[in-house]
């Protein structure tokens, strides 16, 4: 990339300048700060800027970052002024590390149709309590038991009380108009992990709302990030749990690939019950409290205690959260993938051939791995997504990676600007060329989502033949060391750099010996036992022609499904 030489570009969805890091896979909202004047790149000692130019929206730009696993300090949405005609001698000010919420601009978006949302209770397979957001543009039948944030907020699935929004990037106006209208002004609690003037945005946004709250999550190793999505939802009814992969901001809900986890309405416990009484028997309940007491917050003190008077124990699922900080002794197992592979050791079994039994990981963002496979991916990480039991064999299965071409990008339902969500920086790509034999492609044909590009995180373990599962994570964390952790001081040590949260389905919490893969998953039918796996086994290899989308290069060779090009500087 030509440090100094700045390209632009003209397209209907506005005028954005843009960055890159290591290891960060989420939109970074725009300050709402309007720039004219030529482009440069952000002054940094290693940074470069990415510059689209469009007609009509914000501008933003970032930065990258070539320490490992940096991550691009984000910026929060504000109401974006109208575009200033821009003047070639006046100078920009600098803006670092910045994404909008959209690369589109306001105007990109078409509203939903009013059948769109549910208006009663939908279909739901409530055997996994899986399910895939709605997607603007497909076929009804492909968001039939699939749900947009307005339908988990709605009334019919409780009283709402309060609530609590953890997650990485907010557009508060938006977030706030989600909630159905007679709940918009009840509490909501945010917690983030925005520092200085990122904060300052964060909370700026937040004025004209008095009921909403903020809870600052303590990052204090560099380049973490607070990268967590759960809702915490308190109801006249009871209490809901719902673990996701989508940012609060409307990119992610519109026509991206993103899932979640919604838990049962959880029923008030008796009054005077003991501290042990709602457990499920995945520890679910001790495992939730346990990962919000490790934020230290008072904020959520009184959400620990509400949580405690309520009965978890219809939970299936195991926990899977990752929190900063450098873990030894038996606390190695509490986080990260040792997390995940202790529970994978205590609850799942060996299986008969399980070297043919291949590993599938499917992400939105890469972190720096390292100069070959054996420093981090082959040697722990690998460890952990084939341990099956506490079988003494190590086979070596196949690893499939899951992450879109260029080709699956510019195709997309978004076109180019799906790239701005599947940040993998050229920097970081050019130092591990060997990863990219394990990619495949994002296909999704099951679930009518081939050109709904994911957001989501999904890891699993499949037959030879592809039918059936041993288990399946669904998280917010992508395929890297901050996010999963990386052993230290000749193994004695995890060092975790971010905070995410998935949930662990094994088939032994279902009394079943494997999930078998639901074929067709939509329209849901809520008897199915076939677990309903986002894209479409087996996975396809990339061809020789094919390359991993890499967001701060240029595609100008083929326009995308909006006659867009891709233009860094």
């Amino acid at each position: 990339i030509d440090k100094s030489n700045s390209m632009s570009q003209d397209s209907q969805h506005g005028r954005w300048t843009v960055s890159s890091s290591d290891d960060d896979d989420e939109h970074l909202p725009p300050s709402g700060t309007k720039t004219s004047g030529s482009h440069r790149p952000a002054e940094s000692n290693h940074m470069t800027s990415l510059i689209i130019e469009v007609s009509d929206s914000a501008g933003w730009a970032l930065s990258d970052s070539d320490e490992d696993d940096g991550d691009v300090k984000k910026k929060s949405v504000s109401n974006l002024p109208k575009q200033t005609p821009h003047s070639p001698n006046t100078k920009k000010p600098k803006v670092e590390k910045e994404r909008p919420p959209s690369p589109h601009g306001r105007l990109y978006y078409i509203d939903e149709p009013e059948d769109f949302f549910e208006s009663s209770i939908p279909c739901l397979n409530d055997t996994y309590r899986f399910y895939l957001n709605k997607v603007t543009g497909l076929d009804k039948k492909y968001n039939s038991g699939a749900l947009h944030i307005r339908d988990i907020l709605s009334p019919l699935f409780g009283t709402l009380k309060e609530s609590v929004q953890f997650n990485y990037c907010f557009d508060i106006a938006w977030m706030v108009q989600q909630y159905p209208s007679e709940f918009r002004d009840r509490p909501v609690l945010i917690v983030h992990g925005d520092k200085r003037e990122a904060k300052a945005r964060l909370v700026q946004q937040a004025q004209p709302f008095p009921h909403v709250r903020f809870c600052q999550a303590k990052l204090d190793i560099a380049f973490g990030t607070h990268h967590t999505k759960m809702m915490l939802l308190w109801y006249e009814e009871g209490f809901r749990v719902i673990i996701l992969t989508s940012n609060l901001i409307r990119a992610d809900w519109y026509q991206k690939t993103q899932g979640m986890w919604m838990s049962p309405l959880f029923p008030r416990l008796p009054k005077g019950s003991s501290a042990t009484a709602g457990e499920s028997s995945t520890f679910f309940k001790r495992d939730l409290l346990e990962y919000l007491a490790s934020y230290r917050a008072p904020e959520l003190e009184e959400w620990i205690q509400r949580i405690k008077e309520h009965d978890l124990s219809e939970a299936r699922v195991y926990l899977v959260g990752s929190t900063p900080g450098r873990y030894v002794g038996s606390d190695m197992e509490r986080w990260g993938h040792l997390r995940l592979r202790k529970l994978l050791y205590d609850h799942t079994n060996p299986i008969s051939g399980e070297e043919g039994w291949p590993v599938i990981g499917q992400f939105s963002s890469i972190g720096s791995m390292g100069l070959d496979k054996t420093k981090w991916l082959a040697g722990e990480f690998q460890r952990t997504l084939t341990t099956l039991g506490k079988s003494s064999i190590r086979p070596d299965p196949p690893v499939h990676l899951l992450y879109p071409s260029v080709e699956d990008v510019r195709m997309s339902l978004e076109g180019y600007p799906a790239g701005g969500s599947l940040p993998y920086s050229i920097q970081t790509a050019q130092k591990q060329l060997w990863l990219h034999s394990f990619f495949h492609r994002w296909k999704a044909n099951s679930t009518g989502r081939s050109h709904a590009m994911p957001h989501i995180k999904t890891y699993m373990r499949a037959s030879p033949d592809f039918t059936q599962l041993a288990w399946f994570l669904v998280t917010s964390a992508n395929l890297s060391k901050a996010a999963w952790g990386a052993l230290e001081k000749n193994n004695t040590q995890i060092m975790i750099r971010s905070y995410e949260l998935g949930v662990l389905y094994v088939p032994s919490a279902f009394n079943m010996k494997t999930f078998p893969v639901d074929k067709n998953p939509f329209p849901v039918s809520s008897s199915s036992s076939g677990f309903p796996v986002p894209f479409d086994l087996p996975p396809t290899c990339y061809s020789s022609k094919d390359q991993p989308w890499i967001w701060n290069i240029p595609y100008s060779q083929a326009p995308d499904t909006h006659g867009n090009i891709w233009v860094p500087s």
